[in-house]
C-alpha cells in the first residue's frame, strides 16, 4: 500500500463558510433505483466549494492562505484571500505556495496560479481549468497531475492538446489556468487493501462468471466456465470491451481536431 506523504498541507481544518453538507445517494437515482452499481458506504465527506470560474473576480489579487487536503477531488485546494476580504477556494498549481499572490486578469503574469484568457497565453505553456466555451467556468484538465497546451492560435481559437492526446479548438475567450494541477503523484498510489477501497466508498465489484445465470449472462455452468464465453458482455447483454456508445454525431464534434489516440 502506497500514499502521499502529505508534506504539501499547511491546515487540517477547511474554511467553514466556504463548505457544505454532501448528501450520499448509494448509487441511486431519484427513484431509489441503483444505476451506478458497487456504491455505497464510506467515510463521511464535506463539500468544498471551489471557485471554478473566477470571472467576478478579474483584477482583483489573492494571497495564498493554505494549502489543503479534498477529499471530493484528487487534486489538492488552495484557500485565497482577495484583496477585498473574500476568501476562495481554487484548484492548486503544482509550485504554488503560502503566502504567493494570484490574479485572474487579461495582463496577469505568466505564473502557475494565474487565470488569462487563452489569447493572451503563449503557446507552449502548462495550463488547466480550462473553460469549454467562455463565462462556463473551467470544465475541462482538474485532476491531479493533469495538464493541456496550447499548440497553435489561428483567428478566434486556439488548438489545445488536453491530457488524453485529443486536440480540440478553444475560442480565445475562454479562461484557463497557468500551471500543472498539483499532486502529481497521486496516479502513482497503491490502494494495497479492500478496506481502503471501502473507505472511498467503493464496494466489492462482483465477477459475471462467478454470478448465477439469472444474475448475468456469463453465470452458471460446472465449475469454472469462463473459457468458453463469447464477448464479455454487461449484466444486460451489451457488449463491454470495445463497443462504441458515443452518439454518432455529436454537436461537439465540430471543435475536435484531432481525437484521442
Amino acid at each position: 500500500m502506497t500514499g502521499s506523504t502529505f508534506e504539501e498541507i499547511t491546515a487540517d481544518r477547511p474554511e467553514k463558510s466556504l463548505v457544505e453538507p454532501l448528501p450520499r445517494s448509494g448509487g441511486r437515482n431519484a427513484h431509489g433505483h441503483i444505476t451506478s452499481r458497487f456504491r455505497g458506504g464510506g467515510h463521511k465527506r464535506m463539500y468544498r466549494r471551489i471557485d471554478f470560474f473566477r470571472r467576478d473576480k478579474l483584477g482583483v489579487p489573492a494571497n495564498v492562505l493554505t494549502i489543503e487536503y479534498d477529499p471530493n477531488r484528487s487534486s489538492r485546494i488552495a484557500l485565497v484571500q482577495h484583496s477585498d476580504g473574500e476568501k476562495r477556494y481554487l484548484l492548486a498549481p503544482e509550485g504554488l505556495r503560502v503566502g504567493d499572490t494570484i490574479v485572474a486578469s487579461d495582463q496577469a503574469e505568466i505564473k502557475p496560479g494565474n487565470c488569462l484568457p487563452l489569447r493572451a497565453i503563449p503557446p507552449g505553456i502548462p495550463i488547466h481549468n480550462v473553460e469549454l466555451f467562455p463565462n462556463r467556468g473551467g470544465q475541462v484538465v482538474r485532476s491531479a497531475g493533469s495538464m493541456a497546451v496550447i499548440q497553435s492560435k489561428e483567428g478566434e481559437h486556439a488548438q489545445i492538446k488536453l491530457p488524453s492526446g485529443e486536440v480540440r479548438l478553444f475560442h480565445l475567450a475562454c479562461l484557463a489556468t497557468i500551471g500543472q494541477v498539483g499532486n502529481i503523484d497521486h496516479g502513482t498510489r497503491s490502494i494495497g487493501k479492500a478496506g481502503r477501497s471501502r473507505w472511498l466508498g467503493r464496494r466489492p465489484h462482483v465477477r459475471g462468471v462467478a454470478m448465477n445465470p439469472v444474475d448475468h449472462p456469463h453465470g452458471g455452468g460446472e465449475g469454472k466456465s469462463g473459457q468458453g464465453n463469447p464477448h464479455p458482455v454487461s449484466p444486460w447483454g451489451q457488449k463491454s470491451k470495445g463497443l462504441k456508445t458515443r452518439p454518432r454525431r455529436k454537436y461537439s464534434d465540430r471543435w475536435i481536431v484531432s481525437r484521442r489516440p
